[in-house]
């Protein structure tokens, strides 16, 4: 027998989503890979900007005391999606359950359950955040899904998640606050302006 045969047995498998996802992500360090209906999505690393919004995102929520022992205010953790048997992605923002650590699924996603709120900040891939991710979180049935379109200058709050999308969609421009729902764990006021400031390229 070759003794490729003996080094590779599973030549003639397919790879996997999964197999397929994690291939891209050691190839592409610093890119974002994630499964959503069944299909392979990658998004570039962040530019400097969206790294800033996401810092001052946290501010409030780490002031209202949601990074403790209830709930945790966490970056790049993974989020097993009930829309495919591969299904998983990678929010910017989350605050999770306290206990999320023993709710993990797979591929270091973690159960939609112990997720109290996800945030996006848009970047090329914006049609994304703002399509695909509404059916794929309200699925999910996550409570909450902010986004911060950057492309469009506004903040959206999506809240009470249906099998299609969420019930409520509110939409914020500059020189406005956007309250988030105290079942997050706190109530938190998002200012506009500031996030959509520190989220700006600069030309």
């Amino acid at each position: 027998m070759p003794a490729a045969a003996v080094e590779h047995p599973c030549d003639d498998e397919p790879e996997t989503l999964l197999e397929t996802a994690n291939r891209l992500m050691e190839q592409l360090p610093g890119h974002r890979v994630e499964i959503i209906g069944g299909v392979i999505t990658v998004a570039p690393p962040p530019d400097g900007p969206h790294v800033d919004a996401l810092t001052t995102l946290m501010l409030p929520f780490l002031s209202a005391g949601l990074h403790g022992e209830a709930s945790r205010v966490l970056q790049g953790i993974g989020l097993w999606l009930p829309s495919g048997p591969e299904d998983y992605v990678i929010p910017d923002l989350t605050i999770v359950d306290s206990d999320y650590n023993e709710r993990l699924i797979a591929n270091n996603s973690y159960d939609p359950a112990c997720f109290r709120l996800v945030l996006e900040v848009t970047s090329g891939n914006y049609q994304n955040d703002l399509r695909n991710k509404v059916i794929a979180y309200a699925q999910a049935k996550i409570p909450v899904y902010v986004i911060v379109d950057r492309k469009h200058g506004r903040v959206h709050v999506l809240t009470e998640p249906l099998p299609g999308g969420y019930d409520r969609h509110e939409v914020y421009a500059p020189g406005q606050e956007a309250p988030l729902p105290a079942s997050i764990g706190a109530e938190v006021t998002l200012d506009v302006a500031e996030l959509l400031r520190a989220g700006r390229p600069k030309r």
